[in-house]
């Protein structure tokens, strides 16, 4: 079990930072811009999600960061976003609740998703 969770640490600092960046835009959009927390969560994940790819590649992982891989986790996670965000409009829960539950839901799921799909080591 120990060994799943190697690299978790670098995640985890990288997605402190990642947060920060994202809870950042979605407030501009949902807030100032009155866009839906389903849209608002999307477009701040992107960008967020961006940032934190290319430093798990480097810092975390240690892989190549490829298009496809960039695709898999953008598309992936981008769902759970959108979807986070989706039940927050439709439950009409705060903003900082929503981005708090898909952070903390983004944090497992995204190193996971990450570790065994996206940077997985592949056999040459």
């Amino acid at each position: 079990m120990r060994l799943s969770w190697k690299g978790f640490s670098s995640y985890t600092v990288i997605g402190v930072a990642n947060t920060l960046i994202h809870w950042q835009i979605f407030f501009l959009l949902s807030v100032a811009a009155d866009f839906s927390q389903a849209i608002s969560n999307l477009a701040a994940f992107c960008v967020a999600a961006s940032f934190s790819f290319y430093m798990n590649a480097l810092y975390t992982f240690d892989a190549k960061a490829t298009p496809g891989g960039y695709l898999l986790f953008l598309g992936a996670m981008g769902a759970l976003s959108l979807g986070v965000g989706h039940l927050g409009d439709v439950w009409k829960l705060h903003g900082l609740l929503t981005v708090a539950i898909f952070s903390a839901l983004s944090l497992v799921f995204g190193f996971l998703f990450s570790k065994y799909v996206v940077f997985r080591e592949r056999d040459e």
